[in-house]
């Protein structure tokens, strides 16, 4: 969630610099000199990808990724590479006489299939691994590899590795998780995790999920974590830094714990001890919290944005302490990143084309508890919105066929459109099927793909039976249309914005 001020309602864009989608010329461009590296390596240099619409070479055919093992060592210095191991467990799809892994900005030293030693190649941002004999259809497959990852910025900006001010923290969205450890980097392969950092005694480092050990080297200390629910690899989080880990009690004895900078710990604190009344509000609405523990963390870097990472949401330290947005917004971003938890981390996009369901879903309650809590009124946000609808689908596409962006560009599916073009969907169908219809709808959407995947063609054909009518034409028009359809109840509602109308600065 980009963090700046701004006149309209939210959220140009998520974190900058995705990695550019492969294109079969790049990859050619390359065969040459991957063939001298491993001549003898059957594999075809070609795009894999699980053909995504948005990012069609992200992802990989032919095996589904269970768990990940990522052991990962950090000096003390942000201009070192971070040196890995990371442990893959899967279950072939297909006969695998070949397969690809995301994987870029590093170095790989080795690999192996099943505790043999395994041809590979790099080749754009695939590295094309060869086993010894082929893996055949339903059976496990085990894969290590040994890999650097380099945390300086990319030429783009892209994410991956974000340098803040005494460490670093990872931003994978939408497309960067593999900057930091190779992967099936797609939100459609959701596993578990195991994360095992290694850090100078000095720092302090915490990852997605649950402390599962500490071991201590001398002047170095290993901390182990681990997800107890799968999580798709845009959503791993790893934090090194001078950080303070702060633990407090959640509704129904959940465990939260906050990373800060040591330096902010007392300034934080009013901003973090919100936190367990959020939760409460939310499962008021949507049901149990649906995971282990949650957190914020919060680190010393210009970013921009706010990041739903799993279990441990990201902030920048200036987002609370800079002075730049009153405190009702500040909490009401809070929120949006929390409602992530459901909607985006639970509940995960099956294509990066169901992304209106993450962001659109968290724009709708952020805007609902600023409504709830006497700040901005909901249907004069809605009304805004509405508005701005038709500008926003020319610029971004609608809200469920966002735009394809150019190379180096992925964020730019973040665009206004998939938040508050979306929202305004929900908006739409809250005031068509009723309020008490729109409720339990959620409720059950956040149940019934807990732990998985769904698409938009799921949150349609659930929203037909919850209403007991075919919602199939009036979703279609609203999720798929050039242009924004009348708004049930606002026969006035009108997308023309009015002439002469001066910006603020930012919402209030």
């Amino acid at each position: 969630m980009q963090l700046t001020a701004r006149t309209r309602a939210p959220r140009p864009s998520r974190p900058p610099g995705p990695k550019a989608p492969r294109t079969r010329g790049a990859l050619l461009a390359v065969a040459a000199s991957v063939c001298l590296i491993a001549a003898s390596a059957p594999a075809p240099l070609a795009p894999a990808g699980v053909g995504d619409r948005l990012f069609p070479y992200l992802g990989n055919p032919g095996y589904d990724v269970h768990a990940y093992d990522v052991s990962l060592t950090y000096t003390g210095s942000p201009d070192d590479p971070v040196t890995g191991v990371t442990r893959i467990d899967a279950r072939a799809t297909a006969r695998l006489e070949w397969f690809h892994l995301d994987h870029t900005a590093g170095e790989v030293d080795a690999v192996e299939v099943d505790g043999a030693p395994a041809r590979f190649a790099k080749a754009g941002e695939d590295l094309v691994v060869t086993p010894d004999r082929p893996v055949l259809p339903g059976t496990r497959l085990g894969v290590t590899v040994r890999h650097t990852s380099d945390p300086s910025p990319g030429e783009d900006g892209e994410g991956g590795w974000i340098r803040t001010a005494d460490g670093l923290v990872t931003a994978g969205q939408p497309d960067a998780a593999h900057r930091v450890f190779p992967c099936n980097d797609h939100p459609s392969d959701k596993a578990r995790f195991t994360f095992r950092v290694t850090a100078p005694r000095a720092l302090t480092t915490v990852a997605n999920g649950l402390p599962a050990g500490v071991e201590e080297h001398g002047d170095t200390t290993t901390r182990t974590f681990r997800t107890v629910h799968p999580m798709a690899t845009e959503l791993a989080q790893v934090s090194i830094g001078t950080s303070t880990v702060r633990h407090r009690p959640g509704p129904h004895g959940l465990p939260l714990r906050d990373v800060v900078p040591r330096k902010d710990r007392a300034a934080l604190e009013p901003w973090l001890r919100r936190t367990p009344d959020q939760i409460d509000w939310l499962e008021r609405k949507l049901g149990g919290y649906p995971f282990e523990t949650y957190g914020v963390l919060v680190a010393e870097a210009d970013t921009g944005f706010a990041l739903e990472t799993q279990t441990l949401s990201l902030f920048e330290r200036d987002f609370f302490l800079g002075g730049r947005f009153p405190d009702w917004y500040i909490e009401s971003i809070m929120v949006h990143e929390l409602v992530h938890q459901w909607f985006g981390n639970s509940v995960s996009p099956r294509v990066w084309s169901d992304v209106w369901l993450n962001e659109g879903h968290a724009t709708w309650y952020e805007a609902l508890h600023a409504d709830e809590h006497g700040h901005q009124a909901l249907d004069v946000r809605m009304r805004a919105a509405y508005r701005a609808s038709d500008a926003w689908r020319a610029a971004g596409g609608p809200p469920a066929q966002p735009k394809v962006p150019a190379p180096g560009q992925g964020g730019s599916i973040f665009r206004p459109v998939v938040y508050d073009g979306a929202a305004l969907v929900l908006y739409a169908l809250r005031q068509e099927i009723g309020h008490r219809a729109f409720e339990r709808l959620e409720r059950t959407w956040v149940t019934t793909h807990r732990d998985s995947t769904a698409t938009t063609q799921d949150f349609v054909d659930l929203a037909s039976a919850v209403a007991a009518r075919d919602l199939r034409g009036f979703l279609g028009d609203w999720l798929y249309g050039t242009t924004t359809p009348p708004m049930p109840g606002h026969p006035e509602w009108s997308t023309a914005a009015p002439a002469k109308k001066k910006s603020g600065a930012a919402r209030s």
